[in-house]
């Protein structure tokens, strides 16, 4: 299919809206964010829906993408924001091979955890904050989370975040394979509105 860049697309959004969730009332329901944190382990898909087994979240984070591309649409900067600076560092990740190398043997270990684990075990997403924390963080300005700070003081809310904002940094990866790009979003943007609305 055309354009399933789209499909990344949608999930940065959908996981930008967990962040906020986290972030605001501590909430990281495993429904919720289940499909999310297992696309992080799952770096050779045969097809791209193979990411996302989670449909249900792929569609809410195609309404958030019609949203936020309408023009009479209900804008949210911080969405985009978060959006955006996942895009910037996948970019310095993508040109950092030693970084690339740190990031495959680390999910190899979260992969043997997971073989005594739930993937949305406090063990795991322990570890897969670490990994942004060692790999992610040191490539460029750390994203600025908004939220309150109480929770935000919390090392679980922390360790929540970072889990979700790597998975974010997954879906950039897959959105630059499959041919996104950003001026997209200046001359193609009926052409993501139309596909957003074929994966609903």
């Amino acid at each position: 299919m055309q354009n399933q860049y789209v499909m990344p697309l949608a999930a940065m959004c959908q996981i930008s809206k967990l962040v906020q969730k986290c972030a605001r009332y501590g909430t990281f329901n495993e429904n919720e964010v289940e499909g999310f944190l297992k696309s992080i382990i799952n770096t050779s898909p045969e097809r791209p829906e193979d990411v996302y087994p989670d449909k249900f979240a792929i569609k809410t984070g195609c309404r958030t993408l019609i949203e936020q591309l309408s023009a009479g649409g209900e804008k949210d900067v911080e969405m985009v924001k978060y959006v955006g600076a996942m895009m910037q560092l996948e970019r310095v990740l993508s040109n950092d091979s030693k970084s690339l190398d740190l990031l495959a043997q680390k999910i190899q270990q979260v992969e043997r955890q997971l073989l005594h684990f739930d993937i949305c075990e406090s063990q795991v997403v322990a570890a897969l904050a670490d990994i942004y924390g060692q790999v992610i963080s040191p490539l460029g300005p750390k994203i600025q989370v908004f939220g309150k700070p109480e929770l935000l003081k919390q090392t679980a809310t922390q360790q929540k975040i970072r889990a979700l904002l790597l998975a974010g940094i997954r879906s950039a990866v897959l959105w630059r394979q499959l041919g996104g790009k950003r001026r997209h979003f200046f001359f193609a943007k009926k052409k993501i509105i139309t596909a957003a609305k074929s994966y609903m």
